[in-house]
C-alpha cells in the first residue's frame, strides 16, 4: 500500500463549480482552498446540498471545474485527469455495483478494466474479500446482499487497483449501528495501512470517531477547518442548554449580561449559552432565573461538540439541518 508522507495527496486553490439553469446561476461550490496530506483521513463535513459532492465529483475527475486549480495524488486535474483516475479510487453515495451480478465477479471485472490480467485480478478479489468479511455472500448476486456487505463490497470496488488515495462519499448514510461500526473499522485499517482517505459525511459522530482532520462545508465555502479537538477547543468553555416554563427569550435576556456567559442564543426553544466553566456557572445561572422569577424546567451542561462549531460558524445546528 501507498506509504504515509508528509506531502500533500490533494490541494485546491479557488476551486469552483457553477451550475446554470433557465432560471439562475447557482454557485455549488464557491472557491475552496484544501491541503489534504498523504496518509490521513479526511472529513468533509456538512448538511445535505453545502457543496461536499459536488467538491469530490471534482476532484475525482467526474465534474469539470468551473474556477480554480487542483493537484490530486501529485496529478494536475485539469491537464492530467487521465493519470488522477489511475491513482484514485471512488466509491460514490449510491455504489457502483450491480444487483444481479455476483460479488466476486464484480471485484474480478473491475481489476480487469484497470488492466490486470486474469490471475492476478482474481487474487486481488480474494483478498478483498477476506478483508472486507465478505466470505459468506462473495458468490452469491449483489441483490441478496445485507446493506452493510453492499457497502463494503462498494469499498472493495474502489480499492481492487491499490489506489494511492481514496474518496468516500457518505460511506454510511443508511445502514444500520452494528454495519457502521464495520465500515468504521475498515476505513481505519485502511488509513493503518498508508492510504489516504477522503470522506464526505453529515454525521458528526463519524468525522468525529474518524478523521485526523476536517474541512465543515456550509453553501459551498469552507466554514472551519482542523482536527476535530482544534474546532471544539476553538468554541471554547462549556456549552449549559436550559428550557424555561415561559419564553426563552426572557431567560436569554436574564443571562446574556452575566460576566460568566461568553454568548447566548436561542435554538428550538432552548437557550444555548457559551460559558468558561460550566461548574461554576450552573449555580449562578440558577440563583440569576430565581431572583428574576423565571421558572426553570431542564438545564444540561456538555462539553462542545462539532455541533457547537458548525453552530458558531453559520448559526444554524448542523443536526438540524440535517434533520
Amino acid at each position: 500500500m501507498a506509504s504515509k508522507g508528509v506531502g500533500g495527496a490533494i490541494e485546491t486553490h479557488g476551486l469552483r463549480r457553477v451550475f446554470k439553469t433557465r432560471k439562475q446561476v447557482v454557485e455549488a461550490v464557491a472557491g475552496v482552498d484544501l491541503t489534504v496530506r498523504s496518509g490521513e483521513i479526511f472529513g468533509f463535513l456538512g448538511p445535505n446540498g453545502a457543496g461536499k459532492t459536488t467538491t469530490l465529483r471534482m476532484l475525482a475527475t467526474l465534474l469539470p471545474p468551473s474556477g480554480g486549480t487542483a493537484r490530486v495524488a501529485g496529478c494536475d486535474l485539469a491537464r492530467e485527469p487521465d493519470k488522477v483516475r489511475t491513482l484514485i479510487g471512488y466509491v460514490s453515495q449510491a455504489g457502483g455495483s450491480d444487483y444481479e451480478v455476483v460479488g466476486r465477479f464484480e471485484l474480478v471485472f473491475q481489476g480487469r478494466l484497470y488492466g490486470m490480467p486474469l490471475a492476478a485480478a482474481n487474487k486481488r478479489a480474494a483478498e478483498l474479500i477476506e478483508m472486507l468479511e465478505l466470505e459468506a455472500c462473495a458468490d452469491r448476486p449483489v441483490k441478496t446482499y445485507s446493506g452493510g456487505q453492499k457497502r463494503r463490497l462498494d469499498i472493495g470496488l474502489g480499492l481492487v487497483h491499490d489506489p494511492k488515495l481514496l474518496f468516500l462519499d457518505e460511506p454510511t448514510t443508511g445502514l444500520d449501528p452494528q454495519s457502521r461500526a464495520r465500515v468504521w473499522d475498515e476505513v481505519r485499517r485502511m488509513h493503518d495501512r498508508g492510504t489516504t482517505v477522503f470522506l464526505t459525511t453529515h454525521y458528526l459522530d463519524e468525522a468525529d470517531a474518524l478523521c485526523d482532520r476536517i474541512a465543515i462545508i456550509d453553501y459551498g465555502k469552507i466554514v472551519a477547518e482542523g482536527t476535530p479537538e482544534e474546532l471544539k477547543r476553538a468554541v471554547a468553555g462549556d456549552v449549559v442548554t436550559l428550557t424555561v416554563a415561559g419564553p426563552a427569550q426572557a431567560a436569554l435576556d436574564v443571562l446574556k449580561g452575566q460576566p460568566y456567559v461568553r454568548e447566548g442564543s436561542i435554538e428550538e426553544s432552548a437557550v444555548r449559552l457559551y460559558v468558561d466553566r460550566g461548574e461554576v456557572a450552573m449555580p449562578a445561572i440558577l440563583r440569576a432565573l430565581d431572583a428574576a422569577g423565571v421558572q426553570l424546567m431542564t438545564i444540561g451542561l456538555h462539553r462542545p461538540s462539532l455541533d457547537d462549531v458548525f453552530l458558531r460558524q453559520t448559526g444554524r445546528s448542523l443536526r438540524e439541518v440535517a434533520a
